[in-house]
C-alpha cells in the first residue's frame, strides 16, 4: 500500500481528531514538527521554547512546534487555571501580541518572540475540548499532537517527514534540531532516541535521587545491551523522534495515561531497528511529580524519600539469563520447543518456568511455521519476545531466583560478569569509585 493509501487509512481509523484544532500562523515549508504536551506547565514550558529558539534560525524556519495544552474534564482547578494562562500566553507568541507578552512576567518571551521560532497551539483543555477521562493522559496528549502533525503531510508524499517529541520541561542543546534532522538524512533509520541527561536540582536529596534514577535507567540498557537484546534503547519520551513513515507503520501513539513512551517505541523497534542519537543532548526535568503512577517525577519522589540505598536495582546475573535464552534461541531454529525448555531449565529453572507459563510451545510452533528461513524466524521470534516480554522475564527472575539489589552491588556485578568494562569505554586506567554515584553515572553515560 503506498505512503498516500496508508495516511488515508490512518487519519480516517485511527487519528486524535475532533474537536481539536490546530492555532498557527502559517503552514507553509515545514519539514520537521516538534510536539510539547502540556499540564500546567506555565512556569516551565517558556524556557523549554526558548532553549529550541536558540537552534540555528534555518532549521528554525523549518520547523513546526506544536503546544497541546491538555487537561482531563476532572482536573484540579490549579491545573485548569495554569493551562488557560499557558493557552493566552502561548496564542499571543502565535499571533505576536506584542503587549501581551510585554506584560508577561517570563524573561524567555522577548527571546522566543524576536526568534524565527514557529509556534502553534492545540487546545485540549478549555471547556468542551478536555481529553476525555477514560481515553488517558500523557499518551492521548501525544497522540493528539503527533496525529496534527501527520495531518500535515500531504497526501502525495510532501511535507513534514519527521516528528519529534519534548516534555514541557525538557531543555534542548542549540544543536538539537540539526543533529536530530541529520541522523535520519539518509532516510534509513525510522525511529531514534536522542541522548539525554537529567537536570540537576538544587535539593541535595532530589539531586541524589535523580543520579540514583539515571543509573537505573542505565544500567537497564547496559545489561540489555550486554544481552544483544534488540530492545537494547532508552525508552525517555522527551528523546523520541520518529520519521512520519514509522509512524504509519506503527499505527501512531498510544493513548496511555503513563509508560506511553515505553510501549511506542516497543512497537517501532518490530519496524526497524531505534536509531541512537548522540550528536546532541537533551535535559528532562527532576522535578517531583505526583501525576502519574510511574515515570521520572514519580521515581524521583520515592528515591527522594528514601534514606538508605534502594534495593530496586537489577541484580546483573538477569542479564546474563538473558543473554544466554537469546543465544539459545539463535542457535535452536530448527529445535522443537520442548527441547529448547529443557536447555532453558539449565540456564535457570526461573526461565523455564516463565516460558511455560507465557505459551512458549504454542507461540514457536506458530513462529516457526510462518517462517521461510532461520532469519525470518529469529525476526519472528523477537516480535514474540519484545521489549515487553523482556521485561516480564526480568521481572519474574527477580522474583523468583535473583531478588533486586543496591545500585553499588548491580553495577559491581554487571562488570564483574562480562558486561561493558569502565576501564576500556570509559577513558579510565581504573574503575571509578563506586562509593560515588555521580562517577558512576558520568561514566554510564558514555556507555548507554
Amino acid at each position: 500500500m503506498k505512503k498516500a493509501s496508508l495516511l488515508h487509512d490512518y487519519l480516517g481509523k485511527y487519528a486524535a481528531g475532533h474537536p481539536w484544532q490546530l492555532e498557527a500562523a502559517s503552514l507553509e515549508n515545514i519539514a520537521q514538527v516538534v510536539v510539547i504536551p502540556a499540564l500546567a506547565e506555565k512556569k516551565h514550558i517558556f524556557d523549554t521554547l526558548a532553549s529550541l529558539a536558540a537552534n540555528a534560525p534555518e532549521m528554525l524556519a523549518t520547523t513546526l512546534v506544536v503546544c497541546v495544552i491538555n487537561n482531563k474534564a476532572d482536573a484540579k482547578q490549579e491545573h485548569r487555571a495554569d493551562n488557560a494562562a499557558t493557552l493566552a500566553l502561548l496564542r499571543a507568541l502565535v499571533e505576536k501580541k506584542t503587549p501581551a507578552l510585554q506584560a508577561a512576567p517570563y524573561a524567555q518571551m522577548e527571546k522566543i518572540a524576536s526568534s524565527r521560532l514557529r509556534l502553534s497551539v492545540v487546545d485540549a483543555s478549555s471547556p468542551g475540548l478536555e481529553i476525555p477521562a477514560r481515553a488517558g493522559g500523557v499518551g492521548m496528549a501525544r497522540k493528539i499532537g503527533m496525529d496534527t502533525a501527520l495531518r500535515l503531510t500531504a497526501p502525495q508524499g510532501d511535507g513534514p517527514r519527521l516528528i519529534l517529541n519534548l516534555d514541557a520541561d525538557t531543555l534542548v542543546a542549540a544543536d538539537y534540531l540539526q543533529a536530530v534532522c541529520g541522523a535520519f538524512a539518509s532516510r534509513r533509520a525510522h525511529a531514534g532516541v536522542v541522548a539525554y541527561e537529567h537536570q540537576p536540582s538544587d535539593d541535595p536529596a532530589e539531586h541524589e535521587a535523580i543520579i540514583l534514577y539515571e543509573i537505573y535507567l542505565r544500567s537497564w540498557v547496559a545489561g540489555l545491551t550486554y544481552a544483544r537484546s534488540p530492545y537494547a534503547f532508552h525508552s525517555v519520551g522527551s528523546t523520541m523522534a520518529v520519521s512520519a513513515e514509522g509512524y504509519l507503520a506503527v499505527r501512531g501513539m498510544n493513548r496511555r495515561a503513563a509508560g506511553e513512551d515505553f510501549y511506542f517505541l516497543n512497537k517501532l523497534a518490530k519496524a526497524g531497528p531505534v536509531k541512537q542519537i548522540r550528536e546532541t543532548v537533551v535535559y528532562p526535568s527532576a522535578r517531583i511529580s505526583a501525576r502519574v503512577p510511574f515515570g521520572t517525577g514519580a521515581a524521583v519522589n520515592r528515591l527522594a524519600a528514601t534514606d538508605s540505598s534502594p534495593q530496586i536495582f537489577y541484580d546483573a546475573r538477569v542479564f546474563s539469563v538473558v543473554k544466554q535464552w537469546l543465544a539459545l534461541v539463535a542457535e535452536s531454529a530448527d529445535r522443537p520447543a520442548a527441547e529448547i525448555i529443557r536447555k532453558a531449565a539449565r540456564i535457570d529453572e526461573a526461565l523455564a518456568s516463565f516460558l511455560t507459563a507465557r505459551g512458549f510451545v504454542a507461540a514457536w510452533t506458530k513462529i516457526s511455521a510462518n517462517a521461510a528461513s532461520e532469519q525470518v524466524l529469529l525476526k519472528n521470534f523477537h516480535h514474540w519476545f519484545d521489549g515487553f516480554e523482556t521485561l516480564k522475564l526480568i521481572n519474574f527472575l527477580s522474583r523468583e531466583s535473583l531478588p533486586r539489589t543496591g545500585w553499588r552491588q548491580a553495577l559491581e556485578g554487571m562488570f564483574a560478569s562480562g558486561g561493558p568494562a569502565f576501564g576500556t569505554q570509559c577513558g579510565a586506567v581504573e574503575s571509578p569509585s563506586l562509593q560515588d554515584p555521580a562517577a558512576a553515572l558520568a561514566c554510564l553515560r558514555r556507555l548507554t
